[in-house]
This record gives C-alpha cells, sequence and structure tokens, in this order.
C-alpha cells in the first residue's frame, strides 16, 4: 500500500465513508486538531521514559496509552459525517476514566497556591503544549454539525487531565513547576 495517493493535492480529503471535502472543512479541521494534541501527548511520552524511574512509571504509560487511543476515537467520531454509524465511538466511561485519573493523581500533587506557568521537565512541558492544542480542538469541535455531545465534554476533560497530568508527570521526575510571580 502506498503512504501517498494524489487524491489531496487539489484541497480536498475523505472523510470516514469516504465523503470528500475541502482541507479547510471544519471536521477537518478538528480531527487535525486531536491529531496533533495526539502526537504532542506522543512526544511527552518519548521524554517520560527516558527520564529516571518512579512509582508507578508503567501505570502512568498505561494511562496514556489509552488515553491516546480514545482520542484517536475522537477524531474518528469528528471525522464521520452526519448520519453515519461511527466506527469506533468513545464511551461515557471514557469521560468518568479521566475523572477519576485526574482526582487519584490530583490527591498526591502540593497543592496549588499560585498560578503555575506551562514547564519543567519536558515530559511536563510537552503535556501543557498537548493541553493547550485539545482546547483548540474543544473550540473547533464545537463548531462541528450534529457531534455527539460526548465528545465536546470528553475534550473538556482531557484539557483539565493534561494540566494535572503535567503537573503529576513534573512531581515525579522531581522538577519544580515554574510559579507565576506576581
Amino acid at each position: 500500500m502506498k503512504i501517498y495517493t494524489k487524491t489531496g493535492d487539489k484541497g480536498k480529503t475523505s472523510l470516514v465513508y469516504g465523503d470528500r471535502v475541502s482541507k479547510s472543512d471544519i471536521r477537518v479541521e478538528a480531527y487535525g486538531t486531536c491529531d496533533e494534541a495526539n502526537s504532542f501527548i506522543g512526544l511527552a511520552l518519548s521524554h517520560l521514559k527516558k527520564s529516571g524511574e518512579f512509582e508507578n512509571k508503567e501505570k502512568v504509560l498505561e494511562v496514556f496509552h489509552k488515553v491516546q487511543t480514545d482520542l484517536f476515537h475522537v477524531g474518528a467520531e469528528l471525522a464521520t459525517p452526519t448520519g453515519k454509524e461511527v466506527k469506533w465511538s468513545l464511551k461515557a466511561e471514557d469521560i468518568v476514566f479521566l475523572e477519576q485519573t485526574i482526582d487519584q493523581w490530583d490527591q498526591e500533587l502540593p497543592q496549588l497556591m499560585n498560578f503555575i506557568l506551562p514547564g519543567g521537565s519536558e515530559a511536563g512541558a510537552t503535556l501543557h503544549i498537548a493541553r493547550t492544542v485539545v482546547r483548540r480542538a474543544e473550540r473547533i469541535g464545537v463548531e462541528v454539525p450534529d457531534i455527539n455531545p460526548d465528545v465536546i465534554s470528553y475534550l473538556n476533560r482531557l484539557s483539565d487531565f493534561l494540566f494535572v497530568a503535567a503537573r503529576y508527570v513534573n512531581y515525579k521526575v522531581g522538577t519544580e513547576e515554574p510559579i507565576l510571580h506576581q
């Protein structure tokens, strides 16, 4: 199978089920932004894998594998035209999983007493980038017609998760978070 098809050379691409749309279509923008966020999560994980060992590191990596898979499913929902069956569907329990992980990881963190700036370790800083990209995906996603409301809820919760995850990773690898000085 060839990687290049030349079918997009005139500014069109295919949604799930083959519907051809402009590459500037809101659905393409939304699922492309999810893909961008997923790539940043992958970059953060590559940094995390190179960092020192810490308690539960393998479990943290497993959590992120699920998150990346779920984010792929979000992209698939966004790439499915209105009225068509979604092949990889997001489930309400995927949102609950994020909430439970946020609560669990947040309990281990020092209480926030100040605003923090994005940064810290390479993995933590990259998770902050992923968080901002997810926020953009959410802003774009609300414009997609007839989108499953769970998709927007998931993206909203995912950005919260990535904020806590960045803090959690920084804490676990022993890197202080940059504090906003007022």
